[in-house]
């Protein structure tokens, strides 16, 4: 098991749950909005088409050779058009600021994002470096230079 070292913003709610997995199968771990207190009681509504971080109040340590990966939750897609435009989001292991969640609401209603709401997940990923090196030709494949849609229909 990775362990992800995690630091709470001075600001935040400690009683918002840590990112912790729902099920014991669970490939992603929650991550819940830490609104600023001035929001709390109200909740920060995200009109249609309108993209915002939501921040999480938490800043995150994450191992060299690892990335996180922020995912969207699938209920909040399917129920109401909440989602990331960049999914997913990468948090390198290397980065030491804020962790926000930066959603778009693709529904045709403002969402009312809650005070402590599962608004993403989270999954621990192993990185691989490549290196880039310069040829003078590539070899040949049998799908060759097809690209966008080039092997069947879609």
């Amino acid at each position: 098991m990775i362990a992800i070292q995690v630091l709470r913003e001075d600001w935040a709610d400690p009683a918002v749950p840590l990112p912790a997995y729902a099920t014991p199968g669970a490939a992603g771990a929650d991550i819940r909005a830490n609104l600023p207190e001035g929001q709390r009681a109200t909740g920060f509504a995200l009109a249609p088409m309108q993209r915002a971080i939501v921040p999480t109040g938490l800043r995150v340590a994450i191992p060299d050779g690892y990335e996180m990966q922020i995912r969207p939750r699938s209920g909040l897609a399917l129920k109401h058009g909440i989602t990331l435009p960049n999914t997913p989001g990468t948090i390198d292991s290397d980065y030491r600021g804020p962790l926000g969640v930066l959603l778009v609401n693709l529904g045709d209603t403002p969402y009312v994002i809650a005070h402590g709401e599962r608004i993403a997940q989270a999954v621990i990923a192993p990185v691989t470096r490549a290196a880039f090196d310069m040829v003078a030709e590539l070899d040949q494949t049998e799908r060759g230079t097809g690209g966008f849609g080039s092997t069947g229909r879609g």
